[in-house]
């Protein structure tokens, strides 16, 4: 099988090297994953051809790279899935941390991210049977975020952290979960309070689902961020702008049917806050000069009862 590779090179010590293309017409087996064609073209084509891998079974969490603009593990990934004999492959490597040589990133921010949530058990007293013991069910409820692999996948497609690298990251956070559901940590409150209240924290999400689409273990890192807001706002944590951002939202659709994006926007900065009201105005100006002001007297749906009759529904299910 034909395979056609466009591999992104770059060796930022090299003086005066600029990241570049570099194509790769090779012959490879059709069952071949992309790992195999670039191992191929080390050993085979160019040697100077720098990539990271290990297990070759998917366990590991080495060779997470950027194919066709998207995250994968390359050695679980078949040429042929994704390029059909003569299709070209783009492979880069994976975004949102520092390139150290070609497909090689270095980790140091991911680890960093995953350190800020504090990844361990931190129980208030000794076990009474030389051991701490979980359940059955508590185990099978962290399976889930227990099968992540630590490649990075999540991190690279995240887009807030193109734009903001304070914020904790989908890894962690789903990492974060993890000890907060474990019935053995004795420190759950206060985890949440500070993923609450930390900047670049739970809140920081945009729910652009990229994390839950690239992940390769099913770890749906997303979600788990959704559960660690509702587990935060279940234990009181409701002075921030996340929770605000939320309330508003809720209301503003049970009274009109639909959002109001004006109220949504001071809600969530708070009416007391006045450098975040402040930050608004930059921005405001510039919708009203493109016309993308939202209306300051909002649009009523023509079925609001309707929607208002969901509402009523659920809080009594609820209550």
């Amino acid at each position: 099988m034909q395979t056609n590779l466009k591999v992104k090179r770059q060796d930022p010590e090299a003086n005066g090297s600029q990241p570049h293309f570099q194509e790769y017409s090779i012959d490879i087996h059709p069952d071949s994953t992309i790992l195999d064609a670039l191992i191929y073209v080390r050993e085979e084509v160019d040697g100077t051809l720098a990539l990271r891998c290990s297990c070759r079974a998917s366990i590991c969490g080495s060779c997470g790279m950027k194919v066709n603009g998207r995250a994968r593990l390359v050695c679980k990934t078949r040429v042929a899935d994704l390029a059909p004999e003569g299709e070209q492959l783009t492979v880069e490597p994976m975004g949102n941390q520092r390139v150290i040589k070609d497909l090689v990133v270095t980790l140091d921010t991911f680890f960093d991210q995953i350190k800020r949530v504090e990844p361990y058990m931190k129980p208030d007293k000794e076990p009474e049977s030389g051991e701490f013991i979980a359940s059955n069910e508590s185990m099978t409820n962290l399976l889930t975020a227990m099968n992540c692999i630590m490649c990075g996948c999540c991190v690279s497609d995240c887009t807030v952290l193109e734009v903001d690298d304070n914020f904790i990251g989908p890894a962690a956070l789903a990492k974060a979960w993890r000890f907060t559901e474990d019935p053995r940590d004795d420190q759950r409150d206060q985890r949440l309070k500070t993923l609450n209240d930390e900047d670049g924290g739970i809140w920081d999400c945009t729910r652009c689902m990229q994390c839950v689409e690239v992940c390769p273990k099913d770890v749906a890192p997303m979600d788990r961020i959704m559960e660690l807001r509702d587990a935060a706002i279940e234990a009181g944590n409701r002075d921030t702008h996340g929770y605000h951002h939320t309330e508003s939202f809720y209301n503003s659709v049970k009274k009109n049917g639909r959002l109001d994006e004006s109220r949504l926007a001071l809600d969530s900065a708070g009416w007391t806050s006045i450098p975040r009201l402040l930050d608004l105005v930059p921005v405001g100006l510039k919708a009203m000069m493109k016309g993308k002001l939202p209306p300051l007297f909002p649009h009523k749906a023509e079925d609001k009862q309707k929607i208002r009759d969901v509402y009523e529904k659920v809080e009594g299910e609820r209550e």
